[in-house]
């Protein structure tokens, strides 16, 4: 007979379930203090052995949380998921700032550095990249033409001092609705263009699409660069006289940009000017045991030196918002995650669709059951700190510490909304192996699980998996995490970098219908 702990992992006293760390195969007898029971059909790692007897309609218990309920009696020893829990509804007390407790700062003698650009704005950069921006689709392949002139060898020995000349092309831009649909794509727009990674820009419209750009010029007052900004160069296609001419005048701006850029050095700057985006994707039932927490604790450590971290994915948190809600500093950033989640609900209906149609066929496969479940282990990447902001989907962000962004769950409409909004660096947690690339803000992938790591060395930066394997604690991967972040800052390569991916992963987020 085994020990049951031995082979899984309880998260809390009074949950029902507990969590497979290594498969389980059937006859297996497992003991733990009381319990004895014999695993009837095999459990893969990551998902759920029940613990106790789980009557039909009872809650099912992991996190001391609700997350489902059982549709049928659930003996223990049974695999716990899809087939015996299902969603329903039950109340939140949102307690708007009960569990908010001041930030532990660090002496500002004991400030941390990295090594960055020192923008005329005030921020700092990770990267120094000079930017093609697509306000529309229709410009989408003239920008690429334009950036691909500044690629290869030659060019990397002749500027040295540049990460590479990007181009930011979309989808959407002119069959797009006024107002907020519109703004939503201006602030993507100008996000980029002065985003403290990019040392300088040119921006190419079609002419007569509806994201206009000298709209977005205007609304971001982006035609009055500040002192010692480069000045950026505005074009559209039909008054340059066609495609050739464009990619000509637009190369010949870009030009103009590389020497000053070039000549750009890293100099010594606080990590308080680090805004940090958390995203995760490809979960697994280890997410919220492994690296989600350990980020957390990378999360909190930033935030204790006055940099800002920046959890997302609205549809993410649905069901575990009253963990972000009990931790604002005000009723009014409190509400603002509530009326958040109703904002959704009502979006999802109006759509045709649900809130709850997560978890996808790989998070289950991983041994996530429910939305609630997923949103928990989500919710953890943010740590402990109080939730000092919450900012709609590519607003900036201006107020340090930790802050949550309204986004989609789409891992890359997501991290585009948190990198325009000034995210300088981000940490992309994942149990299946995903392989996003953000630029122009490096991403570091942390594996939730030892068997992916190694599996996807090559596109994987940390092993979170250790702390399953007992060879480290949660606390000791947050923080090789967030020394992690401050070498990445620094200009240490990730994975994704490496492999040269970035280049297509921006996508703005289409808010409603497009006609």
């Amino acid at each position: 007979m085994l020990k049951l702990e031995d082979l899984t992992l309880r998260l809390h006293p009074a949950d029902n379930v507990v969590v497979v760390k290594r498969p389980l195969k059937p006859g297996v007898e497992l003991e733990g203090g009381a319990f004895r029971c014999t695993v009837a059909k095999g459990i893969p790692p990551g998902h759920k052995l029940a613990v106790t007897e789980i009557p039909a309609g009872a809650r099912v218990l992991k996190y001391g949380q609700t997350i489902g309920f059982a549709t049928t009696r659930i003996a223990p020893g049974e695999h716990v998921h899809t087939h015996n829990v299902e969603l329903g509804s039950f109340g939140r007390d949102y307690a708007f700032g009960a569990d908010a407790r001041p930030v532990a700062y660090h002496p500002a003698s004991a400030m941390r550095h990295f090594q960055g650009y020192a923008r005329p704005n005030g921020k700092a950069g990770t990267r120094n990249y000079l930017a093609v921006i697509s306000s529309v689709n229709c410009s989408a392949g003239v920008s690429r033409y334009v950036a691909d002139r500044f690629r290869g060898p030659d060019f990397q020995r002749d500027f040295p001092g540049l990460d590479g000349v990007v181009p930011f092309t979309h989808k959407i831009g002119c069959g797009i609705q006024p107002g907020a649909p519109h703004e939503l794509l201006q602030r993507v727009t100008a996000g980029i263009a002065r985003h403290p990674n990019i040392a300088g820009y040119v921006m190419i419209g079609l002419g007569c699409e509806v994201n206009q750009v000298h709209l977005v010029a205007e609304a971001h007052k982006l035609a009055q660069p500040l002192a010692g900004e480069a000045p950026p160069t505005f074009l559209t296609i039909q008054n340059s006289g066609g495609v050739r001419k464009t990619v000509e005048a637009a190369a010949a701006a870009v030009a103009k940009l590389l020497p000053a850029a070039n000549a750009l050095k890293r100099t010594s700057q606080p990590i308080s000017k680090l805004i940090l985006a958390e995203n995760c994707g490809g979960s697994d039932g280890n997410s919220g045991i492994t690296a989600n927490p350990a980020l957390g604790v990378a999360s909190d450590e930033l935030v204790r030196y006055g940099g800002t971290s920046v959890l997302a994915e609205t549809p993410e948190i649905y069901g575990a918002e009253h963990l972000l809600t009990r931790r604002a500093v005000s009723p009014a950033v409190g509400q603002k995650i509530v009326d958040l989640i109703h904002w959704w609900e009502n979006y999802a209906r109006a759509n045709g669709g649900s809130i709850d149609n997560n978890p996808s066929y790989g998070n289950k496969e991983g041994g996530l059951t429910t939305i609630y479940e997923k949103s928990l282990g989500a919710v953890a990447k943010g740590g402990q700190s109080p939730l000092a902001a919450v900012y709609a989907y590519a607003e900036e962000i201006t107020t340090p510490g930790f802050g949550f962004m309204d986004t989609p769950g789409y891992d890359p409409v997501s991290m585009t909304g948190l990198v325009s909004g000034g995210c300088n660096v981000g940490v992309f947690t994942t149990g299946r192996g995903s392989v996003y690339g953000c630029k122009p803000s490096p991403c570091i992938k942390v594996a939730t699980n030892s068997a992916i790591y190694h599996h996807m060395v090559e596109d994987m930066d940390i092993n979170a998996g250790t702390i399953l394997d007992g060879t480290e604690t949660v606390e000791q991967v947050g923080q090789r995490i967030f020394e992690e972040i401050i070498a990445v800052a620094s200009g240490k390569k990730t994975k994704s970098e490496l492999a040269g991916l970035g280049d297509d992963e921006f996508a703005p987020w289409l808010l409603g219908a497009q006609f």
